[in-house]
């Protein structure tokens, strides 16, 4: 199925990253979706001739690698656990194609809007070797110092970006996700199921939700640094995600 989905990626028109990065959605609402790789890969057949998708470098699929950051107690894992609108998420995030690595602070508000910001570093190792760096940054943009936290897991995966042709809209799917607990040394991988996050400016008409409610594609929030962290440490809270790691088993296992 990973080929079939990576030969339709080959039907779609380009956009490159440069035009990619003028297309502000200032209005932007998020909305995540949980699909098998038959639906993904249907749903990128019926996008033909609405979408651009994303080349770099004359690649259509990215690779990524990222590691999250926790207190000793995961605070922030339980804090979304729990259902806390206000959270934070501090990750290292490195795109393999390029080797870009960057230090990223994720804060959701209480009205579910996202706020990132980043910055370049060396490595993981760069959150606790780069203070005059690193630290006046989490400072500004954190709640956590360097001394609070260190790296509890990592993931690894593959991603694919679509923009609509009214440029309105970007979606980005993830698949072939692969999870390594750093605190048990436990490995994880999801090898049948896809995130697909929409994100699109205010309510306007969107070609690829009404192909998502066609192809019956759940609608699930779904946090890679959550759900990976219950699969691969049984000692974490995981009851308010058991719904969805059910969901996720069932489409593993038909």
């Amino acid at each position: 199925m990973i080929n079939a989905i990576l030969d339709k990626t080959k039907e779609l028109p380009p956009i490159t990253l440069e035009e990619m990065s003028g297309i502000k959605l200032m209005n932007r609402t998020d909305t995540k979706f949980v699909a098998t790789l038959e639906q993904l890969n249907a749903f990128l057949f019926a996008v033909q001739g609405q979408y651009y998708i994303q080349e770099h470098n004359n690649k259509r699929v990215a690779s990524y690698h990222t590691t999250y950051f926790d207190t000793p107690d995961y605070v922030m894992y339980t804090m979304h656990h729990n259902g806390k609108k206000r959270r934070e998420k501090i990750r290292v995030r490195t795109y393999l194609d390029s080797d870009d690595t960057f230090l990223e602070v994720k804060n959701k508000n209480n009205h579910g809007r996202t706020k990132k910001k980043r910055i370049v570093v060396n490595d993981v190792s760069s959150v606790h070797s780069e203070p005059e760096t690193v630290n006046p940054f989490l400072e500004k943009h954190a709640w956590y110092a360097p001394s609070d936290i260190s790296p509890v897991i990592e993931n690894f995966f593959s991603r694919i970006t679509l923009v609509n042709k009214g440029k309105t809209e970007r979606l980005t799917i993830d698949f072939d996700l692969r999870f390594h607990n750093l605190v048990t040394d436990r490995h994880d991988k999801l090898k049948k199921v896809a995130i697909i996050e929409l994100k699109r400016d205010g309510n306007v008409p969107s070609p690829a939700l009404d192909i998502i409610r066609v192809l019956r594609i759940k609608r699930s929030g779904f946090s890679k640094y959550c759900i990976g962290s219950a699969l691969t440490h049984s000692g974490l809270k995981r009851n308010n995600f058991k719904e969805r790691l059910r969901m996720i088993e069932k489409m593993e296992n038909n």
